[in-house]
């Protein structure tokens, strides 16, 4: 059992209707889920220590891996209040169309 730091992930539904239409990436999307859940972050730093392989963007956005890089996570993190919010799920050609400087 782990202690629940992250107060809210914003939106787990997000993260249901992209395992739905890629069944593959389920497993590792709940346990990204679980662990994100169970983090208490105070910067991202933080964050790349837990998770080697995360890019961090500038105005508080991480990028996460997903299934050893298939998927791409995007996620604003609210330090202070413990917030994630989902910017962008999507496979890493989607990904590369996107423009970080807007999601």
């Amino acid at each position: 059992m782990y202690f629940c730091h992250v107060k809210r992930i914003i939106a787990k539904r997000t993260i249901r209707e992209f395992w739905e239409k890629y069944p593959d990436s389920k497993d590792y999307l709940e346990t990204w889920y679980d662990t994100v859940r169970g983090a208490k972050w105070s910067n991202p730093n933080e964050i790349k220590e837990f998770y080697a392989t995360v890019s961090i963007l500038k105005n508080s956005r991480v990028v996460f891996n997903i299934k050893g890089n298939d998927y791409r996570l995007v996620a604003k993190i609210n330090y202070d209040k413990q917030w994630v919010f989902i910017r962008f799920i999507g496979t890493h050609n989607d990904y590369d169309k996107i423009d970080l400087d807007k999601i």
